[in-house]
């Protein structure tokens, strides 16, 4: 008789996990009777968060000419192993080789390395051009 009372418990148990089961994937039926329906995956949108934005491609530059001028000078500067002076925005004087550049940056060999923001030059020479010129 025992055996029994377990067999029941085992049926009653697995029917109540698969009740459960199926409620988790079946949505709730309406309040009115009618059986809801979850629109298929070619009815739903997707619409992005709210904190998300696209952005629109680079539009062209009109200073391309500009840049190929400024990647060939540096590019030469950093063949020769050229001392420069970098004069930034805020009146700081760096002085040292240019190892390597970027779109944004420009790495500098001096007494330290440093990493400078374009953004932040205000204007470069090369070391010996500015202020050497005998005073008369």
């Amino acid at each position: 008789m025992s055996k029994r009372v377990v067999r029941e418990k085992s049926t009653l148990e697995t029917a109540s996990t698969i009740s459960a089961s199926t409620a988790l994937l079946d949505p709730p039926p309406a309040k009115d009777g009618t059986k809801t329906v979850s629109p298929s995956r070619k009815q739903r949108t997707h619409l992005p968060p709210s904190g998300v934005r696209s952005f629109a491609p680079h539009a062209h530059d009109e200073h391309a000419s500009n840049r190929q001028a400024e990647l060939f000078y540096l590019q030469k500067q950093i063949q020769l192993q050229t001392q420069m002076v970098f004069i930034l925005e805020d009146g700081t004087r760096i002085q040292g080789v240019v190892e390597w550049y970027d779109r944004n940056s420009i790495k500098v060999r001096g007494k330290s390395r440093v990493l400078i923001y374009k953004s932040a030059i205000k204007y470069l020479y090369k070391a010996g051009e500015i202020g050497t010129a005998p005073e008369e």
